[in-house]
C-alpha cells in the first residue's frame, strides 16, 4: 500500500509550482509567459504523477457527471460573481491583451480544475476523511495514522464528514485572495457537496472548468476585468 505521506507530493507539487510560478516570477515575467511557463511545467508534473492519482471516475454515468458538472459550474458562476462583487471595484481593473487572455483561458480552463480539484477534493477531502475516522476511533496522533497507515484510495466513493468537507475547503479558500475568501468558501462547500452526490471527480472538474470559462468569457465580453 502506498501511503498518504507518500502521495502527498504527487498530488500537491503541481499546485504547488502552480501557484510558485505564479508568485515568486510574477514580478520577473510578462503575464504572457508567467501563463506559458505554467501551460508547461504544470501538466508535465501531471502527466509524471499520473500514476499515483485516485481514479476520476466512480460508479455513476461519466456523461451524468459531466452533464451535472456543466449545470453546477454554471450555478458556481453566479454564486462566485454574486460573493464576490462587493469586494471588488471595477476601478484601475486594467485589460488583459488579447494574448495574455487566452494563455490565462487555457490554464484556467484546462489546467486549474484538474490539478486543483485533485489536490482539494481528491487528496485533501479525503485525507481529512481519514483523519476524522482516525479521531473518532480514538487512534493516538490521528494525524500520523492517516498520513502513515492509510492510503486515500482506500476511501470508497461517496465517503464523507463535516470535517472533511471543512478543512478541504477551508485549504481551497487559502489559495484564493482575500476579497474572493467569502466566494471561495460557497464554491468549494459546493464543489464538495457535488462530489458527495456524484461520487467521483470528473464531476467537479467539469463543474470548475465550465466556471472558469465562462466567467474568463463573461470579463471579456462585458470587460469586467475586476472579476478575474
Amino acid at each position: 500500500m502506498i501511503t498518504n505521506r507518500q502521495l502527498l507530493l504527487p498530488y500537491a507539487l503541481p499546485y504547488l509550482a502552480y501557484v510558485g510560478i505564479a508568485s515568486l516570477l510574477s514580478d520577473v515575467l510578462a503575464p504572457h509567459i508567467n501563463y506559458l511557463f505554467r501551460l508547461v511545467i504544470v501538466p508535465l508534473l501531471l502527466v509524471w504523477a499520473w500514476r499515483w492519482y485516485c481514479p476520476l471516475t466512480g460508479p455513476r454515468s461519466v456523461w451524468g457527471s459531466i452533464a451535472t458538472g456543466t449545470l453546477v459550474g454554471l450555478a458556481g458562476l453566479l454564486l462566485w460573481i454574486a460573493l464576490l462583487a462587493p469586494f471588488v471595484h471595477s476601478d484601475g481593473a486594467s485589460p488583459w491583451t488579447v494574448q495574455s487572455f487566452l494563455l490565462r483561458l487555457l490554464s484556467a480552463g484546462l489546467v486549474v480544475p484538474l490539478f486543483e480539484e485533485l489536490m482539494m477534493r481528491g487528496f485533501a477531502f479525503r485525507l481529512a476523511f481519514q483523519w476524522d475516522q482516525a479521531r473518532r476511533t480514538g487512534q493516538p496522533n490521528p494525524l500520523q495514522v492517516a498520513l502513515d497507515h492509510r492510503s486515500i484510495n482506500e476511501v470508497a466513493p461517496g465517503s464523507w464528514s463535516w470535517p472533511a468537507i471543512i478543512l478541504s475547503t477551508l485549504a481551497f479558500t487559502a489559495g484564493h485572495t482575500m476579497a474572493e475568501w467569502p466566494a471561495a468558501v460557497a464554491y468549494g462547500l459546493l464543489m464538495a457537496w457535488l462530489l458527495i452526490r456524484r461520487q467521483d471527480l470528473i464531476a467537479c472538474i467539469t463543474a470548475h472548468a465550465v466556471t472558469n470559462i465562462s466567467l474568463a468569457l463573461l470579463v471579456y465580453s462585458t470587460d469586467s476585468w475586476h472579476f478575474w
